[in-house]
């Protein structure tokens, strides 16, 4: 086990979501954009209105400096936050997929190298060649999507995985197409919130009532196709998923689902009035207010498809807590919860000193807050104030006794949305312990 990170207030798992649901904005715009530009730059050398070039330059612009600048750095901070929150769980992931990452690193150079050759050779090169630079970023953007989605899928359902431990066993996963395809249509809406806020910054308003209008259908065909490949996405959920989601295990999933489904149909409707039927109503602040509601969706997307995967990182295999939770004997890993409950999970946190290897009546409490930590902290906040507050819920249970707190916790896996608590009877004592100090302190 690596040291863990405990973010006051929040919890790790939700500092992830909130940069991961930004990221989804450029990262998507990034996969869509190009498809939607290619498509106006070859109406507008067709059909002789050049005049619509003035927008491609200007959503050029955007895709470079939001999708390659922001976007970057918030993939960046993915990569960072995910490591430190769940090394083990990351590095599970890496073992399994790192040729996947490494194919999908070669197509975001790809994507770099492109955008800035079909930027600064506007007028340069002729229009044949200048389409064909357009096409090659938009198919490598898609490639990349293509790759990430059969990760992301394979931590839900792992499916054949389990058994084979072959790479294309859990790629190829049972929500694998369904999330591919509601992906893709839905960067098609994306990209064209993007475009009614560049429409917005047009001199000629026969050029910008023109894109604001295909902006909006392109929204409308994305957004409805989309739904329909999220709905197949949500047919094809495992059992205790469906459970969570739709048996009233975990309420607030149905409550992110709405937020989801409200953005969506809001989102449907602005384009469909500012968009396709009145493009003169499209403005700048309904855009920008538009995305700020597409954000939100997104973040309650995310937040619900992080949910349903409860209790596990890797669905079947690593509970959120990172402990291995079955067997793999295709890889010769064999599941740690007895295990570690027999010898102990201090016996696995190496980075402890060797005052804190032991427990004595000295030290138990605060042993007791290292073992939280771990096993709580990526879920819930210590302190009484905060997402999901560990203390607020044990008081609200009527919880203050450290055996009670201890018996509480051997009895977690009764909870299918909890992993179980893993340790000796003198670490769960420990953990009791510690806790009653948090709910003392309430």
């Amino acid at each position: 086990m690596y040291p863990i990170w405990e973010v006051p207030y929040f919890s790790s798992a939700l500092i992830i979501g909130l940069i991961a649901s930004f990221h989804i904005l450029p990262s998507h715009l990034a996969v869509g954009a190009f498809w939607f530009n290619v498509y106006i730059e070859r109406k507008a050398y067709r059909e002789k209105q050049l005049e619509l070039l003035d927008f491609i330059k200007r959503y050029t612009l955007l895709i470079l400096i939001f999708c390659f600048v922001f976007g970057s750095l918030s993939g960046v901070g993915i990569w960072y936050s995910a490591t430190v929150a769940s090394p083990r769980g990351i590095s599970a992931l890496i073992h399994n997929y790192v040729w996947g990452w490494a194919t999908e690193w070669v197509f975001f150079l790809i994507e770099v190298a492109t955008i800035y050759v079909y930027y600064y050779t506007f007028g340069k090169v002729d229009e044949k060649t200048h389409l064909r630079i357009g096409y090659l970023y938009a198919l490598a953007a898609w490639i990349s999507m293509i790759i990430i989605t059969g990760i992301l899928a394979f931590m839900l359902t792992p499916g054949k995985w389990l058994e084979t431990g072959r790479f294309f066993d859990g790629f190829f996963n049972s929500t694998y197409w369904p999330q591919l395809f509601a992906r893709t249509f839905l960067m098609f809406g994306i990209a064209a919130v993007y475009a009614l806020v560049v429409a917005t910054t047009l001199q000629n308003k026969a050029v910008q009532y023109k894109i604001t209008r295909l902006a909006g259908l392109w929204g409308i065909l994305g957004f409805l196709i989309g739904g329909l490949m999220t709905y197949w996405y949500l047919k094809k959920l495992p059992e205790p998923a469906q459970d969570f989601l739709f048996g009233g295990t975990l309420p607030y999933l149905k409550t992110l689902l709405y937020v989801s489904g409200i953005s969506w149909v809001l989102a449907l409707l602005y384009f469909l009035l500012c968009g396709a039927l009145f493009p003169r109503a499209n403005t700048l602040a309904g855009s920008l207010l538009l995305m700020l509601i597409l954000f939100f969706g997104i973040f309650a997307g995310e937040g619900l498809r992080e949910g349903l995967r409860r209790p596990y990182i890797v669905n079947f295999f690593m509970y959120s807590h990172q402990v291995v939770a079955a067997d793999l004997p295709a890889k010769g890993i064999q599941a740690e919860t007895e295990l570690l409950s027999e010898a102990g999970y201090l016996s696995r946190l190496g980075y402890l000193p060797p005052e804190l290897r032991k427990i004595t009546p000295e030290n138990q409490v605060e042993i007791g807050r290292i073992l939280v930590i771990h096993q709580c902290a990526n879920c819930h906040a210590l302190s009484a104030k905060g997402l999901r507050s560990l203390p607020k819920l044990l008081s609200g249970m009527g919880m203050t006794d450290p055996e009670d707190l201890a018996g509480f916790l051997e009895g977690l896996d009764g909870y299918p949305y909890m992993p179980p608590f893993v340790g000796t009877e003198e670490e769960r004592l420990a953990a009791g312990a510690y806790l009653s100090t948090l709910v003392e302190n309430k």
